[in-house]
C-alpha cells in the first residue's frame, strides 16, 4: 500500500510540476543554472568512466575471440552496438543517478526541513515548479548530449585499448565500428537517455521535497532517491526495449 500511495503522490507532483512558471525571466535564469549543475559539472565523471568502459568491452571482446572464422573486424562491431545500445545509456545512467540523483534530494529535502519551500509558497510562488521543473527541463535537454558524449569516448576508448595492447589493428576496428551502423540505434539510446533522465530527476525530487524531520531525514531521503530511481531506471530500460527493439 505504502508504494502504490507514493506513486499517486509521485503522479500528483508531477502534474503540479509541468505547470507554467509564473516569471519566465526567473525560469530562464534557474534553467541555465540547473544545465551548468546537472549536466556540465558531470561531463568529467561520465568522461572518465565512458573512456574506460569502451577500453574494457573492447579488450574483452578482442581477447575472447579465439575462433577463426570470425572476422578480425568483430570486435569494433561488437563494442559500437554494445555501447550504443546498453552500455552509454544504462550505466552512464545509473552512475548519474547516485551523483545527481543523491544532489537534487539533499537540496531540496534541505530546503524544506529549513521552512524555505515553506516561505516559497507562502509568497505564492508554486514551489514544485519553481524548484523541479527547471532541473528536469536540464536533465531531458542535457542527458542526450552527455550520452553521445560517452558514446564517442567509449569507442575512442576501445580503439586506443586495442591498438595500444597489439590486439587488433587500427584499421580493422574502424572497420568495425563502421560495419552494420544503424542510426536508429542512436535514436533508440538517446530516447532511453530522456526517459532516464526524467526519472533521475523528478523521483529524486519526490523524495526531497516530501522529507519529513532533520539532518538525518535528509540523508535517509538521499539513499532512497538514488535505490528509487536506479530501480526506476531498470524497469524502464526492459520495457523501452520491448517497445522499441522487439
Amino acid at each position: 500500500m505504502g508504494v502504490i500511495r507514493n506513486i499517486g503522490k509521485y503522479m500528483n507532483m508531477l502534474w503540479v510540476v509541468f505547470s507554467l512558471p509564473d516569471k519566465w525571466r526567473i525560469f530562464r535564469i534557474r534553467l541555465f543554472e540547473e544545465i551548468e549543475l546537472i549536466g556540465v559539472k558531470s561531463i568529467p565523471i561520465v568522461a572518465l568512466m565512458s573512456a574506460f568502459m569502451g577500453g574494457v568491452i573492447a579488450m574483452q571482446t578482442a581477447s575472447n575471440m579465439s575462433n577463426p572464422l570470425l572476422p578480425t573486424y568483430t570486435v569494433g562491431y561488437i563494442t559500437q552496438s554494445s555501447t550504443i545500445l546498453e552500455f552509454s545509456p544504462t550505466i552512464i545512467s545509473l552512475i548519474l543517478a547516485g551523483k545527481i540523483g543523491s544532489n537534487v534530494a539533499s537540496e531540496i529535502g534541505t530546503m524544506r526541513v529549513t521552512e524555505q519551500i515553506d516561505a516559497l509558497e507562502i509568497m505564492g510562488v508554486n514551489s514544485l515548479s519553481f524548484l523541479v521543473l527547471p532541473k528536469t527541463i536540464a536533465a531531458i535537454l542535457f542527458f542526450p548530449v552527455l550520452v553521445v558524449f560517452s558514446i564517442g569516448l567509449s569507442l575512442i576508448g576501445g580503439w586506443l585499448s586495442v591498438v595500444i595492447s597489439g590486439l587488433l589493428s587500427s584499421e580493422d576496428y574502424i572497420l568495425g565500428i563502421r560495419s552494420f551502423f544503424l542510426v536508429s540505434n542512436v535514436v533508440y539510446a538517446l530516447t532511453k537517455t530522456i526517459v532516464f533522465g526524467f526519472l533521475i530527476v523528478t523521483v529524486s525530487s519526490f523524495y526531497g521535497y516530501y522529507t519529513k524531520g532533520g539532518a538525518l531525514d535528509v540523508g535517509r531521503s538521499s539513499t532512497q532517491a538514488v535505490v528509487s530511481s536506479s530501480i526506476a531506471i531498470l524497469i524502464a530500460n526492459f520495457l523501452l526495449t520491448q517497445m522499441i527493439l522487439l
